[in-house]
């Protein structure tokens, strides 16, 4: 636990702890943060600007200032810093489309009791809001959170002499984009779904990469990888499979590798009770809610997945992650 509840107040706080993430979700689909941070303005003049009540929106202005996400300078309201490095689309790091992917999952978790009866996922009956805005905010947050972890993973990571790494379910590619800038000698596919070949090969083509980077489309779990490859990286692909499926996973990644070739996994880690750390815990219900059989993993159970697939030499990278991950590496014997 991350906190020990001491009080009625505690617990209270708790349950009502969604009022914060409603409200800083409100904010980023009004885009106020990225208005504030241009200059500030009053709550009559933010209304006029973004059409919005002016009553309410100044509630909501209120709100987020007791939060500590805006300022108030008199009459005006303008971005705390850690809005403005985050918040704002005008900023590299923005991580708005993260917290919009969060908003279209919060219909589901108000209905997480059903899916704990079932044992189903419900995340279908629940969702709202426009599939075309859902996947845009989940492939663009995913990209963006990619690109804050990328660069502290991958200049820990030695590939020297390794040649052709495969993205396995790589989305647009950001990794595969930062390990071949990392490493000038290194080709990389991207293999994932059909539906992510346009933002891959535009990413890709943004950072000046198309002639090493390629993108093949398929599903992991129905056909071959190809290969050969000498490096694999499996970034948080693994959660959203169960046990059986990860090991079908494991092993195709194996069979496309050479001898000596190594696998990393990016993944959320579970201790072996499975009760902690807090957020792989809580991510194996968003798993529950979403997905037939996934959930968080253990570091023992994806040894184990690894060890029976007929890999050697495991190891885990001393890396300080957030949200408990953490990064798995084996060499194919």
């Amino acid at each position: 636990m991350e906190k020990e509840l001491r009080s009625a107040t505690d617990l209270l706080t708790l349950s009502n702890g969604y009022w914060h993430a409603c409200a800083l979700h409100a904010a980023v689909k009004l885009d106020l943060f990225t208005a504030l941070s241009a200059c500030p303005f009053t709550a009559a003049k933010l209304a006029e600007l973004v059409g919005c009540d002016e009553r309410g929106l100044g509630m909501l202005l209120h709100a987020l200032t007791a939060m500590g996400l805006l300022e108030r300078i008199d009459d005006s309201f303008t971005v705390a810093g850690i809005s403005a490095e985050f918040l704002s689309k005008t900023s590299p790091r923005y991580l708005g489309h993260i917290i919009l992917h969060h908003h279209y999952l919060m219909s589901s978790w108000s209905h997480l009791d059903e899916s704990v009866r079932s044992g189903a996922p419900i995340r279908g009956r629940y969702s709202h809001g426009d599939e075309e805005d859902m996947r845009e905010s989940f492939e663009m947050g995913m990209f963006d959170l990619a690109m804050q972890l990328a660069p502290r993973i991958v200049p820990q990571l030695d590939l020297g002499g390794r040649r052709r790494l495969l993205d396995l379910g790589g989305g647009p590619g950001t990794y595969a984009i930062h390990f071949c800038q990392h490493n000038p000698g290194l080709s990389a596919v991207v293999f994932d779904l059909p539906s992510t070949r346009p933002f891959a090969e535009q990413t890709i083509a943004r950072f000046n990469l198309s002639e090493r980077i390629d993108f093949v489309a398929g599903d992991f779990l129905a056909e071959p990888l190809q290969g050969p490859y000498d490096v694999a990286w499996l970034s948080h692909i693994l959660h959203a499979q169960s046990l059986e499926e990860c090991a079908v996973v494991v092993r195709r990644t194996k069979e496309a590798l050479v001898q000596g070739g190594m696998i990393l996994i990016q993944e959320f880690i579970l201790d072996e009770g499975l009760d902690g750390p807090v957020f792989p815990a809580l991510f194996s219900l968003n798993m529950l809610l979403g997905t037939k059989g996934g959930q968080s993993y253990s570091w023992g159970q994806l040894e184990a997945l690894l060890s029976d697939a007929g890999f050697r030499d495991l190891r885990r990278l001393p890396l300080q992650l957030p949200n408990g991950a953490g990064v798995i590496t084996a060499i194919r014997l």
